[in-house]
């Protein structure tokens, strides 16, 4: 009988170790979670910020080639 107490109470806490374990898990799976969601967002905005540039560009390069053409008409 005082083994199979000791057995339950040694499995009780083998169980109290892993539901800790599992929590921290979920804790590290949480904040990789929020890293990746940031670097996704960060990543967008520089990606929206790049192709405002390109487009600016652009639209400049193509001003000063209208003000070429007509000159030369």
């Amino acid at each position: 009988m005082m083994k199979e107490l000791e057995a339950m109470i040694d499995m009780q806490e083998q169980v109290r170790k892993m539901m800790k374990i599992a929590r921290e898990a979920n804790m590290t799976i949480t904040e990789i979670e929020s890293n990746i969601l940031k670097a996704s967002i960060n990543n967008q905005t520089i990606n929206a910020t790049n192709i405002a540039g390109i487009l600016e560009d652009l639209w400049y390069l193509i001003q000063s080639n209208i003000k070429d053409w007509v000159f030369q008409i």
